[in-house]
């Protein structure tokens, strides 16, 4: 079941295209993202990094450079404590890169996923103090550690936390308490008394945005300022931050300059993936580059991908580069085989009931959890969780529905847990293992969904007919990008489609090629890349079988369709025309 909604925004949209010189069209798709005033518009299709805010409007940025100033000069040891996802790590290389630059004394240390956990812990405070560390500096960890801090300053270290998540709180009868950690200083901008404008920035970003304001106070040429800019385009992506203002120009600049890169290891990753002369875009990163980061966290030890992000050799980065290429199709193979388990799980457990889905995969490798849930969130459309069995209890990761505030949810489960974070989206969490039944109990308990929520939800900016858009038009498009989150591809729909023809093509047999036919009569292409069989199956049930086989031998049938889809341009020896990319039909 899926539910069809066309978004209502209003707005003049013709006196919009005619300020703009764009086409009413694009006008209104701008208005269904939220962006309303003249001022925004012109951020939105024509802003530029000198609109992208001061460092110095965080909390705590002022304290935090002034601190590392001093330590730079007196050469006290500096640890850079990162994260292994590709935000922690984009985060490490820019804070590491960043402060040898201004000749600080540091090194770097990244947690491995299941000897060390997330974040900070004990174990890595101690090895601080043996190493005769000075200073612990956080990226895209840190604010959720308050009693590791606590620690850490009671032996007498300086502790500096750059971080992104959401604040921990605790609610109270007297209201809501926010956890924050007792470091010299917290540069997080989620915090409430933050001026800083947007809240929605990665960890990568913050450490970027460390760096700025330091190499601003020391001198250093301001165009060195924009050496990271891929690298925050990258984490920005991969961390799938909200693609509105800030973000969206530091990965729309960041984009441009990825193809042209300096960083030997991003050069590298581009030819392993066969990116090299492509027009590379928010696609291929969250999809295509990011994985290869992420991959060595996951499977190995995310140290690797920041020595390729380190690397200054064009052989050693190819030899890093073809690793992580090989641990991503491992990793991608495991992820398969993951979500089969699970789905297995659910049903022969009777789990499908649940609102919440907790599925306990003992074997399942902890790196892959969070993926995995993500895959059985889209087949459910229910929040999931994913737990694995670790040496220390139990580990796993959470991934959302709109409706379900997954950070929130966990807090009122708090007590069944040894350890947990994260967003509204998105959560990790660590328990006993005699905990795990009643946890799935407990977050049901809780659980305040409807069946409305479970319904999935295909916003449609604009129903249009499948012949309207022409070149000019889909070239047009191209102004809204990049896109991702909250900046999604938009999606058009139409209505009483004939087939004229459906053929099953691809190496694979795996893409379905059609020839519709509007209700004016009008032929248009299209091609849908989902389950060929499902689309046969649907068709089957609703018109019968023999109608489905005369639309794929192209004689006349009976069939009709409605489609959700996206326009593109089909080149072809040199010729050019429109196909439609078919997203949801019915």
């Amino acid at each position: 079941m899926e539910k069809w909604m066309v978004y209502n925004k209003k707005a003049d949209f013709q006196k919009i295209g005619s300020e703009f010189g764009i086409d009413p069209v694009i006008a209104r798709l701008i208005r269904n993202r939220d962006i309303q005033d003249m001022k925004e518009i012109r951020s939105y299709l024509y802003g530029t990094l000198a609109e992208i805010p001061s460092p110095w409007k965080m909390k705590d940025m002022e304290r935090a450079v002034q601190i590392l100033q001093k330590k730079i000069t007196q050469k006290k040891k500096i640890r850079i404590i990162g994260d292994y996802d590709i935000d922690g790590v984009t985060a490490t290389c820019i804070l590491l890169k960043g402060l040898k630059r201004l000749n600080a004394n540091v090194d770097t240390y990244i947690p491995d996923r299941v000897k060390d956990g997330y974040g900070m812990h004990e174990q890595l405070i101690d090895k601080a103090l043996e190493d005769g560390i000075d200073t612990i500096l956080t990226c895209d960890n840190g604010i959720a550690a308050a009693a590791e801090i606590e620690y850490a300053k009671k032996e007498g270290l300086t502790v500096i936390v750059t971080d992104h998540h959401d604040i921990p709180f605790r609610d109270t009868e007297d209201g809501r308490i926010w956890i924050i950690p007792k470091a010299d200083a917290v540069v997080n901008p989620k915090q409430n008394d933050c001026l800083y404008p947007n809240k929605n920035i990665c960890g990568a970003v913050v450490a970027w945005k460390l760096i700025w304001a330091l190499y601003e106070r020391l001198g250093i040429d301001s165009d060195e300022i924009w050496d990271f800019l891929e690298l925050a385009a990258i984490a920005t992506v991969g961390d799938v931050m909200d693609l509105q203002g800030e973000n969206r120009i530091i990965v729309k600049e960041g984009l441009k300059k990825l193809s042209s890169t300096s960083f030997e290891g991003l050069k590298a990753l581009i030819c392993v993936n066969n990116l090299e002369g492509a027009e590379i875009t928010a696609y291929h990163v969250g999809f295509v580059i990011g994985p290869c980061i992420n991959a060595s966290g996951r499977l190995d030890t995310a140290a690797r991908s920041l020595e390729l992000l380190l690397a200054d050799n064009m052989e050693d980065a190819m030899k890093l580069a073809d690793d992580l290429y090989d641990l991503n199709q491992s990793r991608k193979a495991m992820t398969e085989q993951g979500k089969e388990q699970a789905i297995q799980s659910i049903e022969e457990n009777n789990l499908g009931k649940d609102r919440v889905l907790v599925v306990y995969l003992p074997d399942c490798h902890e790196s892959l959890a969070g993926i995995i849930a993500g895959r059985i969130r889209e087949a459910y459309n229910k929040p999931v969780f994913v737990l694995t069995k670790g040496a220390d209890g139990v580990k796993g990761s959470g991934r959302s529905i709109e409706a379900y505030s997954m950070y929130e949810e966990l807090v009122k489960c708090s007590d069944l847990l040894t350890q947990f974070g994260g967003h509204p989206m998105a959560a990790g969490l660590s328990l006993p293992e005699a905990n795990v039944e009643i946890f799935r109990e407990k977050i049901n308990a809780c659980c305040g969904l409807t069946e409305e929520d479970f319904i999935p939800k295909i916003k449609i900016d604009i129903p249009m007919p499948v012949d309207y858009p022409d070149i000019p038009l889909v070239n047009e498009l191209l102004l809204l990008e990049p896109f991702g989150k909250a900046n999604v591809k938009p999606q058009f729909a139409d209505k009483n489609l004939g087939i004229d023809r459906a053929v099953v093509v691809g190496k694979n047999q795996n893409v379905l090629k059609l020839t519709l036919k509007t209700e004016r009569g009008k032929s248009i292409s299209a091609v849908y890349f989902g389950d060929v069989e499902e689309f046969r199956e649907y068709y089957g049930r609703k018109y019968g079988e023999n109608e489905v086989q005369q639309a794929f031998l192209g004689r006349t049938n009976g069939i009709r369709m409605s489609v959700v889809y996206y326009p593109e341009i089909n080149r072809y020896q040199g010729n050019e025309s429109i196909q439609i990319v078919i997203k949801n039909y019915q």
